[in-house]
């Protein structure tokens, strides 16, 4: 695949499928940015990764919630690099309760943080690129933005908010040759599915038509494409990278 632009910054990229987005993206002659919150040494520990595998990376730490603070955080990197060139919105956590249970607050910090920080982020990027004319995000979302799952009307909620927020962005980023696209993974092996017991992960996988999780690489080879030059006609599009568990 080629890039034409020189950097990306990738959000929540301290672990899980970030880590690994970062990791890839280097690996294809990216300066990648890694983006954390609340684990330095991980970020710091990716960098080095990244390094001595011969890429090119920079530790940026703040919080996606805080507008200001991602506002920011895009000033940085147009400062150092002279432009952002891809966006990646990663970042995004869980609250999981049956919605009877579930008070306002569960609901909003979940939408905050996938969501609303998401919209800060397509919306600085577009600003910046719109500027040059060239640019593309891809935002992480969810196979249960597209089917609904119980106990989890929050994380579905914002990730189904974030698949109809990019067909938007997509609209408007057109007219400036800007391109949005939404990734879908279904169950991937991370350190958050490691915790589950093997009757539930046998469960899951019995639902999945190729019988098994993805692996981060998965959705970090999809990203890259729908950043690089390879998908330059295709923009406001949701790639499902689910083993065929939602068709």
């Amino acid at each position: 695949m080629k890039f034409t632009g020189k950097n990306v910054l990738v959000t929540g990229a301290a672990s899980g499928i970030g880590k690994q987005l970062a990791i890839t993206l280097a690996g294809y002659g990216l300066k990648v940015w890694i983006n954390y919150r609340s684990r330095p040494e991980s970020a710091d520990a990716i960098k080095e990764e990244i390094e001595a595998n011969g890429g090119e990376a920079a530790v940026i730490g703040f919080d996606v919630a805080d507008e200001e603070a991602f506002i920011e955080g895009v000033k940085t990197i147009i400062s150092s690099d002279g432009e952002i060139s891809y966006l990646v919105n990663n970042a995004g956590i869980t609250n999981d309760k049956l919605a009877m249970r579930m008070k306002k607050e569960d609901f909003t910090s979940v939408i905050d943080i996938n969501l609303t920080s998401a919209f800060v982020g397509c919306r600085e990027a577009l600003k910046a690129m719109g500027k040059k004319r060239f640019g593309a995000i891809v935002n992480i979302a969810s196979i249960v933005g597209e089917t609904g799952n119980a106990g989890q009307v929050n994380y579905s909620a914002s990730k189904g908010g974030l698949i109809a927020m990019t067909k938007s962005f997509a609209q408007e980023g057109s007219a400036r040759g800007i391109r949005f696209n939404a990734v879908t993974p279904g169950f991937i092996a991370t350190e958050m599915t490691d915790k589950l017991s093997e009757e539930i992960k046998d469960s899951y996988t019995s639902k999945i038509p190729l019988k098994r999780f993805g692996n981060p690489e998965d959705i970090a080879e999809a990203v890259a494409f729908l950043l690089s030059d390879s998908s330059a006609y295709i923009t406001g599009e949701v790639l499902k990278v689910n083993g065929g568990m939602y068709m």
